[in-house]
């Protein structure tokens, strides 16, 4: 019980004495994270916000390998924004033309990997996250660096999986934040662990509401394949 309530403690006196830098990024991730979760274009803005400061933020604290990961995930966040970007091009052009087929846009729509090919990426990325662990366990200090290899590794994955619009990216992401969840306990960084506990909320969130908007992107496509011949 005692520890429990220092743990809460420890959490509330975390956040009410960020530093305003990272205080806004921590914004600014949870608010990407509920945007995308929602498949709203504006995530991506957030989620450059986010990554700006935390490479900052790192790299003045010596995390260097962390801060270069946040630069590809700037790279990313702007990529996602350009593929999001081409629902919302779409999606005027429909307006101005009602009649234009949908065949003919550049629409960015929501997808499924098979359970085939998800295999075949677990299969590489994990062989990828055993090999760099060895490396880091060999060559460095790190703690846990299987696990934390796997990590990065599956979390610059799934990233990509989520500029692309694939349903399963939010699976990834549930599973790399509770393993996360587990090293940050061990490492006693307590508020981050919460931090990623929340993540797991939303991920889970995420992939329930991107489930819902790719069975009616299918529901949709299924009306417009009956409607066709009419308007032909």
């Amino acid at each position: 019980m005692a520890s429990s309530i220092s743990a809460t403690t420890e959490i509330v006196t975390y956040f009410t004495t960020l530093p305003v830098l990272e205080l806004i990024a921590v914004v600014a991730s949870l608010l990407y994270v509920v945007l995308a979760a929602k498949g709203n274009l504006w995530c991506w803005p957030a989620a450059i916000l986010s990554t700006v400061l935390y490479t900052v933020i790192f790299y003045d604290v010596y995390l260097w390998m962390d801060s270069a990961l946040q630069l590809y995930y700037l790279l990313m966040a702007v990529y996602g924004w350009l593929c999001w970007r081409k629902n919302t091009v779409a999606s005027n052009l429909e307006n101005n033309d009602t009649l234009a087929p949908r065949t003919n846009s550049k629409e960015l729509l929501y997808s499924q990997w098979t359970l085939q090919r998800h295999s075949v990426m677990i299969l590489a990325l994990s062989v990828l996250s055993i090999v760099l662990g060895w490396l880091m366990a060999t060559y460095t200090p790190t703690h846990f660096p299987y696990l934390d290899s796997a990590t990065t590794v599956f979390a610059i994955f799934a990233t990509y999986l989520l500029t692309q619009k694939v349903l399963e990216n939010w699976l990834y992401f549930v599973v790399i934040d509770v393993v996360s969840i587990y090293l940050y306990i061990e490492k006693g960084l307590t508020p981050t662990a919460a931090l990623f506990a929340c993540y797991v909320i939303l991920a889970s969130y995420g992939y329930w509401q991107w489930r819902k908007l790719y069975l009616q992107q299918q529901q949709s496509a299924v009306n417009d394949s009956d409607i066709s011949p009419v308007l032909g």
